[in-house]
């Protein structure tokens, strides 16, 4: 990745009192082109710096448009606080652990946890987080998030399989050992949806059901919620828990919690999926979405993102080792051109990806700038 001008970063870091503005002011074409037609983009950024001081870590936030009534669907993303309570469940009951084998109802192959949060993280593998959606339920999921305050959160249904609402779930049953009995956790039938009450629930002027187009909008309030701001948050509870108060940490054993934050910067490639296929940037919008060149190994990005019916997410904690900064950013952008959702045409790669990977490499250089201008 091209490294920016000295002079200009500097003139960077002392001319942005609020680098979210100064970010959508970019000259590239990526930001312009949303920043003209801003409405009907739907965007919402959040961005953390981070700063180590003498007292510890300090967090300085920024944001744009960030509204937890203004309602976007968050598809994969769902995947992250479902990985995390898992693998929460499996360090709260001491006959399981993250590599014990399980099977479910209905599928002859056996599973870990650690194996299902890692294809969630390496390639955002929907089998795998249906496995987990189904030992949790979603009312222990919900009550969870709310119990650390991510109350503009709303888990309801499965992803990418008829049976997405089904209030039953899926028997799992656990091997700990050979001398072990077989651990079946509790399956009980989950409760009633209730519908959201959010702005913008009805979203564009058709959609497409068993192949026909209905002309009318298409209602959201029985789907997954994860506002933004909760995403962001989750980011920064997970990875800078001593930050916050003890119930709003996720309590995972010390070492298992290192697997899962490797697992989150995990690159397809190295989770053994072809790389011809599953390049680098799959799963990782941010500053590399628009490219599939190698991402360096000093640069990690703990993040998941989300693409469905138009609405592309990410949320990411990011690091450059080598030259030591850090900063979590959050962005959503909706790109539906013709307003009819379950189309299948979107405009991903021409807007949606070139946005949030540009974005990306602003606040990226930003923080880069901001560290010179600091020493």
């Amino acid at each position: 990745m091209a490294r920016i001008w000295l002079g200009f970063i500097v003139l960077f870091a002392v001319g942005c009192s609020n680098p979210v503005e100064n970010v959508l002011q970019s000259n590239s074409k990526s930001i312009t082109t949303v920043m003209d037609s801003l409405p009907q983009y739907e965007v919402q950024i959040l961005f953390t710096q981070i700063d180590s001081t003498e007292n510890g870590i300090n967090f300085t936030d920024h944001s744009f448009q960030s509204n937890k009534n203004d309602y976007f669907y968050p598809a994969s993303t769902v995947k992250l606080p479902v990985a995390l309570l898992a693998a929460e469940y499996v360090s709260h009951n001491p006959e399981l652990h993250l590599d014990t084998p399980y099977s479910i109802q209905g599928d002859s192959v056996s599973h870990t946890i650690a194996d299902d949060i890692l294809k969630i993280f390496a390639v955002s593998d929907n089998e795998a987080y249906n496995r987990l959606y189904e030992l949790l339920g979603r009312d222990i999921i919900n009550d969870r998030l709310r119990e650390k305050g991510l109350i503009n959160t709303r888990i309801s249904h499965r992803l990418s399989t008829p049976n997405a609402a089904d209030h039953n779930r899926k028997e799992l049953q656990f091997y700990p050992s050979y001398e072990s009995p077989t651990f079946i956790p509790e399956s009980l039938p989950d409760s009633d949806i209730v519908p959201l009450k959010l702005k913008a629930l009805s979203k564009g002027k058709g959609f497409i059901k068993n192949r026909s187009l209905i002309d009318s909008p298409m209602d959201f309030s029985l789907k997954n919620y994860f506002s933004l701001q909760d995403q962001h948050d989750l980011m920064k509870q997970f990875f800078f828990p001593r930050k916050f108060d003890k119930s709003k940490h996720f309590k995972i054993d010390s070492l298992e919690n290192i697997r899962i934050k490797k697992a989150m910067a995990t690159l397809p490639k190295n989770a053994g999926y072809d790389s011809s296929i599953y390049y680098d940037s799959y799963g990782k919008f941010f500053i590399y979405g628009d490219s599939k060149e190698r991402i360096p190994e000093y640069i990690k990005i703990y993040n998941k993102v989300g693409y469905a019916y138009g609405t592309l997410t990410e949320t990411a904690y990011i690091v450059d080792e080598r030259e030591n900064v850090q900063f979590i950013l959050s962005a959503t952008i909706l790109v539906n051109r013709n307003g009819i959702f379950n189309d299948d045409i979107y405009e991903y790669e021409e807007i949606g990806i070139p946005f949030l990977a540009q974005l990306g490499r602003e606040f990226y250089e930003y923080a880069l700038a901001n560290k010179m201008n600091d020493l």
